[in-house]
């Protein structure tokens, strides 16, 4: 029998970010895109809920970059509007965090994750751009 975590919302997310895709939640009473995976719409409190699986590009909405210690190099923060109409907290890698510009286009890469976090959604600039 499988798990709550398994059934739940979160389960399905994270069973597609294990096969590198990063999925959304469609609400079909109004085409609306949801992120973070939910078991209602938030609002309207609709169930009518529908799995779809991006195409993975979107564009940096705003960054920062967060000097966390002394001994670990600094990194970004993002919100990253994907083309699909929904946006999500993440980082942009394989750039450095001051180069990220608000504007720039980003496509998801999806991080493993190992035995203490899950796999994540990353993002790198589009196009290859280092």
């Amino acid at each position: 029998m499988p798990s709550l975590k398994e059934q739940s919302p979160l389960g399905v997310y994270l069973e597609h970010c294990k096969k590198g895709e990063l999925a959304y939640q469609v609400c079909t009473d109004h085409n609306t895109p949801l992120f973070f995976p939910r078991v209602v719409a938030p609002g309207t409190g609709s169930a009518n809920l529908e799995w779809r699986v991006s195409k993975g590009l979107g564009t940096v909405h705003s960054t920062t970059v967060v000097y966390a210690a002394k001994d670990q190099p600094p990194h970004n923060v993002a919100l990253i509007d994907v083309d699909e109409g929904f946006r999500l907290m993440s980082r942009v890698e394989d750039i450095d965090p001051m180069q990220v510009k608000i504007g720039m286009r980003v496509k998801v890469r999806i991080n493993p994750g190992d035995d203490k976090q899950p796999p994540f959604p990353v993002f790198v600039p589009a196009g290859g751009a280092k």
